[in-house]
């Protein structure tokens, strides 16, 4: 026997122990892992909730209509960081509204600290449950060391805003700024080659220009304008503060701010923001008199928002009877199937199909949170759309953030289109776009050469310059695109193609506009879009499901753990990491705007002008 032989069975026998290993050490964890969800589950079924305490409403992360789905052993042992945290807008409205008739909860706390992004759009939404709670004659108290913009729309529903003495509230007003890569693709020898059809698509302008054009500007300070003319008169119609106060305080910061000694929260006070300054412990007290009751500790009685879910609805039985579903369509609009958090052509038209041949279902309300993507995949989920209605159901579009360019695409043809009041729609306009590095590789002195069958093979490479009668093609065929866009949105909204087409050429609208313009039939929310649909479809008494893709059994237990539980946080985060990663988020974000296109026809319905508002 050779030594070489020996050699190999040693490293292959060596190479399959460490795979029993390996695949034992993964069983032993993920058989703790269902043993500590076990002992959770017996804590919390002998747990039971006070007889007095306050609903706390205290999110962390992002504010979504459907969370993303994340790799969920990896989750379960890193501690993911606030930001990447997720918070289904329906958990929040429906804790709140439940409260309002619950008589063991006497007030509703809201904490904001933790909450990183939640958008105008769902601030009225949860705002719209804060009146529910509110009607019901229990107070509401927002308590918080510092107020972000984003938070602040939030506490300003309550009836009594505390700050820390240490504090502030930020409030600056909304912008849309965006990186442009001209020079540098210049730079970096990429030529980018964008074919665009509508005179304002905003997607096409980071690749050609250095800085935004006069017509995207005037377009965008239209409707930012709008968005904060609605969070001014939300603010201060629930501060009690004159019209104009909350522009005076953000204008007038700096000289205001001296004045105050370059106290912040003070500076709040006086401008009527806040109606207290407390340090924790005096909230503390504070809020033991409003609620009633105190806990062991010694604090405020409390009941967070998920946990009271967990006991006011521990498992969501399915919908029986005449159901209106709710398909949620979140993200960028991608070919193929796609995780939640974005959008597949393939998956998202089966979860549409299947819907409506489901037992049961009258109606169907399609909430759209996206700015669009692949044509090709937003014409499968419209045709998805389409079947729907040949069946008799009654499709009805709620738009939440953002519903522009392929979000309009898919929703066009819906028997009845919602968005919220600060919804951003439209950019009805279609472009191609597609890198070449010919010029990078002739610097490098790498040279392309060779022969085809026809003229245009092999023009679509990388590696080449974009042949002229290729360019025409694509110019022919988003030209075409374009059209066949129009077209849809004329026949679905009753227009003619020139009244459409007026209002199309890839300018983005507010809500308010799109009325105006005939793009959306009506404003309002979710229930509202969800009791249209009942209305078209005849129903006096119905239920609502909320469908979503289905997971593997797998999948699916470690993603309710991790909804459940959270992270064990076994790895540790990495500080320098994190900071680095934000130094490099302009080109991680340059990256993934690459990464996305992904068309089959490299053609594109898409707004990116509209990421802000989400």
């Amino acid at each position: 026997m050779s030594i070489s032989s020996v050699l190999g069975r040693l490293i292959s026998g060596l190479w399959r122990s460490l795979t029993f290993v390996r695949v034992a050490v993964l069983n032993l964890l993920f058989l703790a892992i269902i043993a500590v969800v076990y002992l959770a589950y017996q804590d919390s079924a002998s747990a039971s909730l006070p007889e007095r305490y306050a609903l706390l409403v205290n999110p962390a992360g992002q504010i979504v209509d459907q969370k993303s789905f994340v790799e969920p052993l990896g989750v379960l042992l890193s501690e993911p960081s606030p930001s990447e945290r997720e918070v289904l807008l329906r958990d929040l409205v429906d804790a709140i509204e439940m409260a309002a008739e619950d008589t063991s909860v006497s007030a509703l706390v809201l904490e904001l600290d933790y909450l990183v992004a939640v958008g105008i759009s769902k601030s009225q939404e949860i705002g719209a449950a804060i009146e529910t709670f509110k009607a019901s004659g229990k107070p509401v108290i927002a308590n918080g060391d510092y107020y972000t913009q984003q938070q602040y729309l939030i506490a300003a529903e309550a009836d009594a805003v505390i700050l820390h003495p240490m504090g502030g509230v930020a409030l600056e007003g909304f912008a849309s700024y965006r990186n442009y890569f001209r020079a540098a693709l210049d730079k970096a020898y990429v030529t980018m080659h964008v074919f665009k059809a509508g005179e304002h698509k905003s997607m096409a302008e980071p690749f050609l220009r250095d800085d935004m054009s006069e017509g995207e500007r005037e377009i965008t300070q239209r409707w930012l304008g709008g968005l904060w003319s609605t969070f001014t008169a939300a603010v201060e119609q629930e501060r009690g503060l004159e019209p104009g106060a909350v522009d005076q305080f953000v204008e007038r910061y700096a000289a205001a701010l001296t004045s105050a000694g370059g106290d912040s929260a003070e500076l709040a006070l006086q401008a009527g923001l806040v109606d207290h300054l407390m340090t924790r412990g005096e909230a503390n007290d504070y809020l033991i008199e409003q609620v009633g009751a105190r806990d062991h500790e010694g604090l405020y009685e409390a009941v967070m928002f998920d946990e009271y879910l967990q006991f006011k609805r521990p498992f969501e039985m399915p919908a029986t009877g005449a159901t209106v579903a709710v398909v949620t369509a979140k993200g960028n609009i991608l070919p193929g199937d796609q995780p939640p958090g974005e959008i597949g052509g393939d998956s998202l038209s089966a979860l549409i199909r299947e819907t409506a041949q489901q037992p049961g279902v009258q109606a169907i309300v399609l909430r759209i949170d996206s700015g669009g993507g692949s044509v090709f995949a937003s014409e499968v989920i419209r045709q998805s759309v389409l079947d729907a209605k040949s069946q008799g159901l009654p499709v009805v579009v709620s738009m939440g953030s953002v519903a522009a360019s392929g979000g309009y695409y898919i929703a066009a043809d819906a028997d009845q289109i919602w968005a919220t009041p600060t919804t951003i729609t439209g950019s009805i306009g279609v472009f191609a776009a597609f890198p070449t590095f010919e010029r990078l590789l002739d610097k490098a002195g790498i040279g392309t050469d060779g022969v085809g069958t026809t003229p245009l093979a092999g023009t679509l490479r990388v590696d080449r310059a974009l042949d002229p009668d290729l360019a025409t093609s694509f110019r022919a065929a988003v030209d075409h695109t374009y059209r066949s866009f129009v077209d849809i949105v004329a026949n679905g909204r009753s227009m003619t193609f020139e009244q459409v087409d007026a209002i199309a050429q890839g300018r983005v609208w507010s809500a308010e506009d799109a009325l105006e313009n005939g793009l959306v039939d009506a404003l309002g929310g979710l229930d509202d879009a969800v009791e249209a649909a009942a209305q078209l479809a005849g129903l006096s008494t119905y239920s609502v499901d909320f469908k979503q893709m289905p997971l593997s059994p797998r999948d699916l237990l470690l993603q309710q753990l991790n909804d459940s539980f959270g992270s064990l946080g076994l790895i540790e985060q990495n500080a320098e990491l994190q900071v680095v990663s934000r130094m490099l988020e302009p080109l991680s974000r340059a990256a993934e705007l690459v990464g996305s296109l992904q068309d089959p026809r490299n053609l594109y319905v898409r707004c990116i002008s509209c990421e802000v508002v989400r």
